[in-house]
């Protein structure tokens, strides 16, 4: 109250207001979707007996690698908010058509490549690094077809490949399989799969708003 008149936010103010909850929203959405793909993918890898976590799936979130599900929802709210902040400072937009319906189609692709990662028998690792990286370049070009999205998705699959290694040798966690060459062989393409997909998400959410009252 100011001088018996009640005091109403200015436009300016809302609209900042309604950015930053926009914002909040959609990461908190980028990272639920994150920790369900990692715990989703995970249990496509137990399968195989070479999953990050140990093979009892509701213990292991409470054991060593407890942190990893949170990590993944992290990275993918960051990937998923970066994405479509590049396609402006680019001025690159997204040429394909945007809708849920594809968005949906780009995740269960995804999905599949994990599963035929973790199903698939192939004679050697060349012939399943090969492969891979076939659907996952798929992937990106039924779904994105960006530069930014493509440069990107190279740039995070490295460092996260990395990451991982330097993870397993210094023993934060390990992997069950003893082939940790087989690991490596697919390991950068998910990657890559996994952040044109998350980008691919955030895209959409981008361009939904969500509009508040105060």
């Amino acid at each position: 109250m100011y001088g018996g008149a009640p005091m109403h936010r200015g436009p300016y103010i809302s609209m900042i207001t309604n950015r930053t909850m926009n914002l909040l929203i959609r990461a908190a959405m980028l990272f639920m979707v994150g920790v369900f793909l990692a715990l989703v993918l995970n249990l496509l890898q137990v399968q195989r007996n070479v999953t990050l976590f140990p093979p009892d799936v509701i213990s292991s979130i409470f054991s060593s690698a407890w942190w990893l599900p949170p990590c993944c929802g992290t990275a993918a709210a960051l990937i998923g908010l970066l994405y479509p902040c590049m396609d402006r400072r680019l001025g690159e937009p997204h040429k394909l058509k945007r809708e849920w319906s594809n968005v949906m189609r780009c995740v269960a692709v995804f999905v599949g490549i994990n599963h035929a990662s973790a199903k698939v028998d192939f004679a050697n690792n060349v012939q399943l690094s090969l492969t891979l990286a076939a659907l996952s370049v798929g992937l990106w070009w039924t779904f994105d077809r960006s530069r930014s999205g493509f440069g990107l998705g190279v740039i995070i699959a490295i460092l996260a490949t990395l990451a991982t290694q330097l993870l397993v040798y210094n023993g934060v966690f390990q992997y069950t399989s003893p082939d940790f060459l087989y690991i490596r062989s697919w390991l950068p393409c998910i990657f890559f799969a996994g952040v044109i997909t998350v980008g691919n998400i955030g895209r959409q959410l981008a361009l939904v708003n969500f509009y508040f009252q105060f």
